[in-house]
């Protein structure tokens, strides 16, 4: 008996040891420590383990993200940044367990630093500071009040005991880049306490030193001071440097320091380093949990990420690429179709062939880019038809006859597969850009295509199978594009800009108008061979009108689509007589015709002979198109409207079906639909569509062709000198790790990272959120809690231009008059003083009316409506009062001499700034630019331009100055954080300079 239980007693022994080898490991990230117990994010959420490692204890379960932990000096509580509500708040729970508290109602990001030694909560947010930067706060977890340290550009940091605060300069620049030394490189700075400067303390390395800790009189921080993110150390003054750990390309990321010991991640994994024994080691740690990110995931709705769509050869089906997957939806009744099953795999671009049997798609199942040959109805495996892939492939487009695709890659290569044969022939190539639209002609003999001339002008030329002869069918004295071919192989359609009608007539004026073409594309045609009659010519005595069945018999032998019903069992490669293309080079482009319809901005033409089809846009929406038809006539057809707000739309290849997307929705519409066709009684029912995705076979999907993504676009066909295959080779097993897409993005960013390059950006993606989305609500002004008064006094409200009513602050408008030193003492009739904070108050309440109760500080008190902004339109008008009282101070040192214009960035919507900024001041004797963040570089050009350039004598009339477009004063633009941005301004600016 005694031997018997003590075998039972092994037995029961090995139970953690089993479940610590079955228990999944994760990927971890944001580590904290306190004494024994570390906290980190995995699957989104807080866990808790010992610094043996072991299985960890769930600390949270909510939907959205749980980051940024920081445990409380007692070791009591965890602080840490949530999205409990939607926005990344300041949230505080025990470390035993319980339920969160809320600390912050900021409505941005609010990332949790650490505590400060009187107890506060630190954090890092933009809410306090008047340009969009970042700075550190700290909140009262006993009382809710805030207050900002007053520091500019800190966006981390640690306090020693003597209340001096070690910080780092700066927040993550934003792009993913190793051994990063630009402007935006993060630097460790100190405030002692009571100084009214801070003190750098990391100068000496132009590179990252980042996340500073302070222990025992030394600052403890991480840097790539040996290319590589290591751990270091420094006393407090930045003297007697000292390398901790000492890993080769793996960056040691959000260290975090108590009594002695540094956890970090590194990888994948958790490290925890010893300073006394110099010891660094992996934590073990697994999850107790079901890992419910992995599982199968069905979407409801996959026209969300629908990539393309097509049309069967006669218009009963559509092919739809959606998430990687293709399906066959029926146009009207019928089955609707999986017509791939690969877990794992992403397609691309799937197509009917002309045999509506089956499709063609990319597929990246090999490892590279190919073609695929795929069942439409579903049955059957795939069959792939490229065995040569070496870059990504673009839109396949088959040939009527079936035996070829031709496609173009990021080489800049216009190919043409023959399936028949096996083998890839070149076409073109392409150095100024990628190609246009490719269309074949009826008899598969010959290609035409659109590429840019060396001037960027886009041309057409018709490239011919049997012999690999080039024939140019335009010039690149113009744009020209979207070639189509007539059904009967006589003619080329196509747009051109041509119509180069500018709807400003001058340069006067007060903002400086340039030519600007609203209507630049006319529709054209090309007679391919000599002596035909352009179908759109009037009738003479010499080409009198032909009978009804002329006309028929016409049809018949172009080939044109007809009304007909498909006889049963014919397929639509059958119901087209053979057509033979004759293509007489000699005079080609003299033959050319301009098609009787009025100019506009045109893309996308296609034609079945009988109508031209196109999609017209309009400068004031560019983005929504009208798809537009003209009948091919001599009775002087007008253009018809058949749908508007377009999308996309196909002609199928028997030219009876158009399938036209709008919105969410889908139709196939008759081709010989009249105008505003019934869109809604065609639509094609989506609703039986679901899509299952398996999460961990798409993330390796991803990381691969993300991997593949960046070796096929990286400006450096060399890599920058980076092993590339090697880096997928390093990084790719953790794939096996990652939890949830968040973790996912975090590995990307660190294999894009060591290709050592700018505007390397990972963002975006599925990652999960909560069901509550509750934004907090801004009154546009700065409230301090006054109990003496009996409410949140007032204590500044944001200014911002008063030209701009719309840009005011809600307490600003002249109908609430709301001034500095008044106090609310209610909203919606809620005592101000019963909450922690007014913005508890105002939740969901953007856009909406809401009852203030206020009080002069005079005694009087009255009720008042208000429209609460959300919180980034409060940073917006901060950020405003920032940009008025630095002009009108400008304005008095300059007494009216010299002019300032902000730009915030340098996208296409900082126009507007430039515009309301600079031509009120153009003609002053300098114009002050400052550039206070490092943006996008888009208007640049139009600032060089219009601020550069000097006037040219004009005439003068009797009672008025001398006309002016141009400044004649000196322009001066300032950067803050210099780089490559402020070099080409340079180079601009002694371009334009006389």
């Amino acid at each position: 008996m005694k031997r018997a239980s003590l075998v039972c007693v092994a037995l029961f022994s090995l139970v953690p040891l089993l479940a610590l080898a079955q228990a999944p490991r994760g990927y971890y990230r944001f580590p904290a420590i306190h004494g024994d117990t570390v906290v980190f994010t995995a699957e989104g959420d807080l866990w808790k383990v010992g610094t043996a490692g072991g299985v960890a204890q769930r600390l949270t379960t909510h939907a959205g993200q749980e980051t940024h932990a920081a445990i409380s000096p007692d070791g009591s509580s965890v602080a840490f940044s949530a999205e409990y509500e939607g926005p990344t708040e300041v949230y505080l729970m025990p470390l035993a367990g319980g339920l969160p508290t809320r600390l912050t109602y900021e409505g941005g990001h609010a990332a949790v630093v650490g505590w400060t030694p009187d107890g506060k909560v630190l954090y890092a947010t933009t809410t306090f500071s008047t340009l969009p930067e970042v700075q550190l706060a700290a909140v009262d977890p006993r009382t809710g009040a805030r207050s900002p340290v007053p520091l500019s550009q800190a966006s981390d940091g640690a306090y020693d005991q003597s209340g001096t605060l070690f910080f780092t300069r700066l927040p993550f620049q934003g792009s993913h880049t190793k051994r990063y030394r630009g402007g935006m490189a993060q630097q460790i700075w100190k405030l002692e306490a009571g100084a009214r400067e801070a003190l750098p303390l990391t100068a000496d390395y132009p590179g990252t030193s980042k996340t500073p800790m302070v222990w025992r009189g030394r600052v403890y921080f991480a840097s790539d001071r040996d290319g590589t993110m290591n751990l270091w150390s420094m006393d407090e003054n930045g003297a007697d440097l000292r390398q901790l750990t000492r890993n080769e390309g793996w960056d040691a990321a959000f260290p975090s320091l108590s009594d002695g010991r540094i956890v970090y991640q590194l990888g994948a994994d958790l490290h925890l380093f010893d300073i006394a024994a110099g010891k660094d080691a992996a934590l073990a740690v697994t999850l107790a949990s079901d890992l419910d990110q992995l599982r199968e995931k069905w979407l409801a709705k996959p026209i969300d990420y629908l990539t393309t769509a097509g049309i069967s050869p006669d218009g009963d089906r559509i092919a739809l690429t959606a998430r990687g997957q293709v399906f066959v939806a029926p146009a009207k009744q019928g089955r609707f179709v999986e017509a791939a099953r690969a877990p794992g795999v992403r397609y691309r671009h799937a197509r009917f062939m002309p045999d509506g049997k089956s499709l063609i798609a990319l597929s990246d199942e090999s490892g590279e880019v190919e073609w695929w040959r795929l069942p439409a109805n579903g049955v059957g495996k795939p069959e792939r038809l490229t065995h040569d892939g070496t870059v990504l492939r673009f839109d396949g487009v088959p040939s009527p006859d079936g035996t070829m695709i031709a496609y173009d890659d990021k080489d800049l290569v216009l190919s043409i597969y023959s399936i028949p044969e096996k083998r890839t022939l070149k076409v073109a190539t392409s150095p100024r850009g990628g190609f246009g639209g490719t269309a074949w002609s009826p008899d598969s003999r010959w290609l035409a295509f659109a590429a840019p001339a060396p001037n960027t002008f886009s041309r057409i030329a018709l490239y011919h199978v049997d012999d690999g002869s080039t024939v140019p069918l335009t010039d690149d004295r113009t744009n020209s594009d979207y070639p189509a071919w007539s059904p009967d192989g006589k003619w080329i359609y196509f747009l051109s800009d041509r119509n180069l009608q500018s709807v400003v007539a001058g340069p006067w004026g007060a903002y400086q108008p340039e030519p600007f073409f609203a209507s630049p594309t006319r529709l054209y045609a090309v007679a391919l061979a000599a002596g035909e009659r352009f179908p759109f010519q009037a009738d003479d005595e010499l080409h009198p009108e032909k009978s009804d069945e002329g006309k028929k018999a016409d049809e018949r032998k172009a080939g044109a689509a007809e009304p007909a019903t498909k006889p049963e069992g014919r397929t639509p490669a059958a119901e087209k007589p053979k057509v033979s293309v004759v293509v007489d080079a000699k005079g080609l482009q003299e033959r050319l015709f301009e098609v009787p319809a009025p100019p506009g901005d045109y893309g996308s033409l296609s034609t079945n002979g009988q109508r031209l089809f196109w999609l017209s846009h309009t400068a004031s929406q560019p983005r929504k198109a009208t798809l537009e038809a003209l009948d091919v006539s001599n009775k002087e057809p007008k253009p018809k409207t058949i749908a508007a707000d377009v999308k996309e739309f196909e002609l199928s290849r028997d030219g009876k079906k158009l399938m036209v997307r709008k919105g969410d929705d889908i139709a196939v519409l008759d081709a010989s639909a009249g105008e505003k066709a019934d869109f809604a009684e065609k639509k094609i029912d989506l609703s039986p569509w679901k899509l299952v995705i398996d999460p961990r076979e798409e993330w390796h999907q991803m990381f691969v062709e993300a991997w593949r993504l960046e070796r096929d676009y990286f400006y450096d066909r060399h890599m920058n000198g980076v092993d590339w295959p090697a880096v997928l080779k390093k990084y790719l097993p953790l794939v096996g790790r990652v939890t949830d897409r968040a973790e996912l993005s975090d590995l990307l960013g660190q294999m894009v990272s060591e290709l050592s390059a700018l505007h390397i950006f990972v963002y975006g993606g599925d990652v999960r959120e909560g069901r509550e989305r509750v934004e907090p609500a801004s009154l546009g002004a700065e409230l301090t809690r006054d109990e003496a008064a009996g409410g949140y006094r007032v204590t500044h409200v944001y200014r911002a231009d008063p030209d701009y009513p719309d840009a005011l602050s809600p307490l600003a408008r002249p109908d609430v008059d709301v001034r500095d030193g008044d106090v609310i003492e209610a909203i919606n009739g809620v005592a101000t003083l019963s909450v922690a904070h007014p913005s508890i108050l105002l939740r969901d309440q953007v856009g909406r009316q809401v009852l203030l109760h206020v009080a002069r500080p005079s005694g009087a008190a009255r009720d008042v409506i208000v429209t609460p902004i959300s919180p980034g339109r409060e940073a917006d008008l901060r950020y405003s009062e920032w940009e008025l009282t630095r002009r009108q101070r400008v304005e008095e040192l300059g007494e009216g001499q010299i002019g300032y214009v902000h730009l915030r960035a340098m996208g296409a919507r900082n126009y507007t700034e430039w515009a309301q900024g600079f031509y009120p001041v153009y003609d002053r004797a300098g114009v002050r630019v400052p550039r206070p963040r490092r943006r996008p570089d888009g208007p640049a050009h139009r600032v060089r331009r219009r601020g550069v350039r000097r006037g040219v004598p004009q005439a003068r009339p009797r009672h008025d100055h001398r006309h002016a477009h141009l400044g004649r004063g000196d322009l001066a633009v300032e950067q803050q954080f210099p780089g490559r941005q402020r070099d080409r301004h340079r180079r601009g600016d002694r371009r334009l300079r006389p």
